[in-house]
């Protein structure tokens, strides 16, 4: 009986220790987001990498085109580097220059940087 309750014991404890974060298991890899208007039209590429226990590095590259008097421009590029901390709580990264929340769908495949919604390239 007593080695019944030790298997069972053991068991629950590696069923509790195994459970993935899937969240976290998501997170790292390319995101997309195209937007236009009137002014211009965007492409933004985010790369989100892990860096060392809850932080991650995230990459922006945007290609934009101005437009002026309905002629589009020529295109453009920025880069910008972003620090961010993973909150297991919320399941939501953190950018901690201007606060900027990441929130993740694993299961529709994309993240929301406010109300922009970036979707996970396969890879």
């Amino acid at each position: 009986m007593k080695t019944m309750y030790l298997i069972f014991g053991l068991l629950v404890a590696l069923m509790t220790g195994c459970q993935l974060d899937k969240t976290r298991e998501f997170m790292p890899g390319t995101y997309v987001n195209s937007a236009g208007g009137k002014y211009s039209q965007a492409d933004d590429t985010l790369l989100i990498v892990p860096a060392q226990s809850n932080n991650y590095l995230i990459e922006r590259r945007t290609g934009f085109n101005r437009i002026t008097d309905g002629i589009k421009g020529k295109r453009e590029y920025e880069k910008e580097s972003w620090n961010a901390i993973y909150d297991e709580g919320t399941k939501a990264l953190q950018e901690t220059r201007l606060g900027k929340l990441i929130t993740f769908y694993p299961d529709s495949a994309f993240l929301k940087v406010g109300k922009r919604v970036y979707n996970k390239l396969a890879e």
